[in-house]
C-alpha cells in the first residue's frame, strides 16, 4: 500500500508547520495565561488568509480543495504549537463542510466564502445540550414553522468560538411527535440574529484562548430559507459530520502528544542526574519508545480514516478508532512527558503543564472515548 504524501499535502503540512512555529508557538503560553482575544483572532485571521479554514471546501466557494488528509496534517501541526487555535480551526472547517454537504447553492455561495476567507473568523457547531451530550438525539431545542419563518427556542452548551463565530449550524426538533432522532432539522443562523444570545465564555481547565459558550434561543426567528437539507432529516447530517470532526480532534490530540514528547526528549538530553544525562537511563528510553510508537500508530489510524473519507468510502468506524486511540494515547504521552521532566513538568514555566490541561478534553469532545467504543463495538457486532 502506497502511503506517501502527495506534493500538495506535503506543501500544506510544511506551511502549517512553519506558521505554527513562527506565529503560534511563541505566544501559546501568553494566550493560555491572558486569553488575549485580539491576538488570538489575529492568528485565526492569518490562518484563514493562508487557506486553512476551508481545506476540504471546493475552490468555487473559496476553499482550497486540499482534502481530508491535508486537513488532518494541518491540524496536527497547528496543535503542536497551540491547541486553542487548532480546535477553532478544526470546528470551523467542520461547519464549512456541513454547509457544503447539505446546504443549497444559495447557502453555499453566501456563507462558505465568508468562512474560508476569514470574514467570518469562525463557525459554530450547535448540537450539544445539557441533557443531550453523548445522546444528542435527546435534544430539547425546538424550531416551529410559522409562515415563512421558523421560531427557535432552547439552549446549546459547550459551543466552540461562540464569542466570535459569524454563523452557526443549529440542530433543533421540528417534529416533536416523531421517533427519537427522526424529527430533527438543521439550520444556519447568522450571528446577531434577534433572539439568539451568546453566554459568557466558560472558565475551562485548558485550551483557554478558545472561547466556549452557551448559545440561547428565545423566540429566535429565522427565515425558512435557513433550513439546510430536508426538514426532519437533520440528525443523520449531525452524525455524519461528527464522524468527520473526530478526525480533526484525533489529529489535534496527536499534535499535542508529539509536542510534549519532543520537548521532554530534548529536556532529557540536557538534564543530568547521577553524573549523566537522564536520556541515558533505560527507564526513560523505554518510556519514549513506547509513547512515540503509540503516536505513530495514531497517525496511521488517522491517515486511514482521512483517506477513506477523502475517497467517499465508509469511514465512521475508522474515525472512531482513530479518535479513540489518538486521544487516549496522547493523554498518556503528555503525562509521561511531564513525568520525564520531574518537578519541572509541574511548573508553568515549562509547557508540559499547559499541554496536560489542553490534551485532557480530547478524550471527551466530539464524542467521549466511551462513546467511540460503543460505535466501534456496534459495528463489530452488526
Amino acid at each position: 500500500m502506497h502511503i506517501a504524501l502527495t506534493e500538495e499535502q506535503t506543501m500544506i503540512q510544511d506551511m502549517a508547520k512553519k506558521f505554527a512555529e513562527s506565529e503560534l508557538a511563541p505566544v501559546a503560553a501568553q494566550l493560555d495565561e491572558t486569553k488575549d482575544q485580539t491576538l488570538f483572532k489575529e492568528n485565526i485571521g492569518k490562518l484563514a488568509e493562508l487557506g486553512f479554514m476551508g481545506l476540504n471546501v471546493k475552490a468555487e466557494y473559496g476553499g482550497v480543495e486540499a482534502g481530508v488528509v491535508a486537513f488532518s496534517l494541518a491540524i496536527t501541526e497547528i496543535a503542536k504549537a497551540c491547541a486553542s487555535t487548532a480546535v477553532t480551526t478544526s470546528v470551523t472547517n467542520m461547519v464549512a463542510e456541513v454547509i457544503q454537504a447539505v446546504g443549497n447553492e444559495e447557502q453555499k455561495q453566501k456563507y462558505l466564502p465568508k468562512l474560508c476567507s476569514g470574514e467570518y473568523l469562525a463557525g459554530g457547531f450547535c448540537l450539544t445540550e445539557s441533557s443531550a451530550g453523548s445522546d444528542p438525539a435527546g435534544m430539547k431545542t425546538t424550531a416551529v414553522k410559522d409562515g415563512d419563518e421558523y421560531v427557535l427556542n432552547g439552549s446549546k452548551i459547550y459551543i466552540t468560538s461562540g464569542d466570535f463565530a459569524g454563523c452557526f449550524v443549529v440542530w433543533a426538533v421540528t417534529d416533536a411527535d416523531a421517533k427519537k432522532g427522526k424529527g430533527i432539522s438543521c439550520f444556519i443562523v447568522e450571528a446577531g440574529t434577534p433572539g439568539m444570545t451568546i453566554g459568557k465564555s466558560e472558565h475551562k481547565m485548558g485550551q483557554h484562548a478558545s472561547p466556549t459558550n452557551e448559545v440561547h434561543f428565545d423566540n429566535c426567528r429565522v427565515p425558512a430559507s435557513a433550513l439546510m437539507g430536508q426538514e426532519n432529516r437533520g440528525f443523520g447530517v449531525a452524525v455524519g459530520e461528527l464522524a468527520g470532526g473526530r478526525i480533526g480532534i484525533g489529529s489535534l490530540a496527536l499534535g499535542i502528544g508529539l509536542a510534549a514528547l519532543d520537548y521532554a526528549k530534548e529536556y532529557s538530553k540536557e538534564r543530568k542526574q547521577f553524573g549523566t544525562q537522564i536520556s541515558n537511563f533505560q527507564g526513560l528510553q523505554w518510556m519514549m519508545a513506547e509513547r512515540y510508537t503509540e503516536m505513530e500508530a495514531a497517525r496511521l489510524l488517522l491517515m486511514q480514516a482521512a483517506f477513506l473519507k477523502e475517497q467517499d468510502q465508509p469511514f465512521g468506524t475508522a474515525a472512531s478508532m482513530a479518535k479513540l486511540f489518538a486521544a487516549e494515547k496522547a493523554n498518556k504521552a503528555v503525562y509521561d512527558a511531564l513525568q520525564m521532566l520531574g518537578g519541572a513538568g509541574y511548573i508553568k514555566e515549562y509547557p508540559l503543564e499547559r499541554m496536560a490541561r489542553d490534551v485532557r478534553i480530547t478524550s471527551i469532545y466530539e464524542g467521549t472515548s466511551e462513546i467511540q467504543k460503543v460505535i466501534i463495538s456496534r459495528e463489530l457486532l452488526k
